[in-house]
């Protein structure tokens, strides 16, 4: 009987997949890549706008025409200048997130719809937006010199804030979420929660087609809310049991590590350290602008010089906030493959989405692009699990 070889096998996964659809994906990711730089410059260009024409300036001074107002002058600014910006983003948006989606196959949506739900999400996330940087402009004011310390903790806390009440309050609104009906999937999935520690009544399959054709799963929430969901795309690409095994278990490596947790303690600690930076370059960047009456960083008319910052920061540390979720994903890879023992259903799993994220990147483009580990990458280490692993079945 032959060895089993674990690049043979890899190989002959990817190789289900005709050349002409590695090429579609590869151009599909990498023109990616270059969305990120231009939206940056498209985001960096808006905030520019805005702050050059006035509007929050003078915003801001009828409101405290008579005498301070913080609060309600931080309120009404942002909310002013997130509708500002959202508005005049709008086309590249639609270009980025629906053209361009549609052009590659991964939609079929028509535009009333995306725009319809675009706009809700666009409300829901300027409410939760405003409320955090009200709290942030509120610490600048009363401790000018630590404020971007707290503020860290404070984009800590409103990460997990959101990550309890999304599957609650958001997802609702975009998508139906049922439990899985019945029969052998729920069976098997009910026997791999019980023997996980995951609660069984938390996995769900929704309707992901309605927004995307990409062959998908996810876990969301935290404590009580939380809850692992399927894609009906998963089944209408044939998935079958080994599959859904493969890709629960990944999804319940990441509920069981609690990677919600760790992320948002990254996510905070990159906040401190993009704060403080902002509290070192408002000025500079301000100057650069040649933007007239914004009277200091505690100035909510001055938040696009902010936005700029952020925007470029973000934009830069790409590498690492990558590289924050691709760890995160290689653990629940694992944690599918130790719990669950399916390296075949991982595989198979894995190269039906080489559709959206080209399987083959060199490892300086997937540190630097990638938020999950190249599909190839993540094949072969499936494989060679299946080999350090055998089963009777194992060639």
């Amino acid at each position: 009987m032959a060895q089993f070889d674990p690049a043979a096998a890899t190989a002959a996964y990817l190789a289900q997949l005709p050349p002409q659809v590695h090429e579609k994906a590869q151009a599909y990711t990498q023109g990616g890549h270059w969305l990120s730089l231009w939206g940056a410059l498209a985001a960096v260009a808006i905030a520019w706008l805005v702050l050059r024409s006035g509007v929050l300036v003078r915003l801001r001074a009828g409101i405290e025409r008579k005498r301070p107002h913080p609060w309600l002058a931080v309120f009404a600014v942002l909310f002013v200048d997130g509708v500002i910006e959202a508005a005049l983003g709008l086309p590249w948006t639609v270009y980025a997130d629906w053209w361009r989606e549609r052009a590659y196959g991964m939609t079929d949506r028509a535009f009333a719809g995306w725009f319809v739900e675009w706009a809700l999400v666009a409300v829901i996330s300027l409410v939760v937006t405003v409320l955090m940087l009200a709290l942030i402009y509120a610490l600048m004011r009363r401790a000018p010199r630590t404020w971007w310390i707290w503020s860290g903790g404070v984009t800590a806390g409103f990460f997990v804030a959101v990550m309890v009440l999304a599957p609650v309050l958001v997802l609702p609104l975009l998508n139906d979420y049922k439990p899985a009906p019945p029969g052998p999937v729920r069976d098997a999935i009910v026997a791999m929660a019980q023997a996980n520690g995951v609660p069984s009544d938390k996995i769900m399959i929704y309707d992901g087609s309605k927004q995307s054709n990409r062959y998908t799963a996810n876990v969301a929430g935290l404590g009580g809310t939380a809850r692992i969901a399927m894609s009906d795309v998963m089944f209408q690409k044939g998935a079958d049991m080994a599959e859904i095994r493969a890709v629960v278990g990944h999804e319940m490596g990441h509920y069981v590590h609690r990677h919600a947790l760790w992320m948002a303690a990254a996510y905070g600690l990159l906040g401190l350290a993009a704060f403080f930076l902002v509290d070192r370059l408002f000025q500079p960047v301000l100057r650069l602008t040649g933007a007239q009456g914004v009277q200091g960083l505690t100035d909510p008319a001055g938040f696009p010089v902010i936005s700029i910052i952020i925007t470029v920061l973000a934009l830069v540390s790409q590498p690492i906030t990558n590289s924050i979720v691709r760890i995160a994903e290689a653990d629940a890879d694992r944690f599918s493959l130790e719990r669950v023992n399916e390296p075949d259903g991982l595989a198979q799993a894995l190269v039906k989405t080489v559709e959206y994220r080209a399987a083959t990147p060199s490892r300086l483009e997937e540190v630097l692009f990638y938020d999950h580990p190249a599909v190839g990458r993540r094949v072969r280490r499936a494989m060679d699990w299946k080999a350090a692993h055998p089963t009777p079945e194992t060639p």
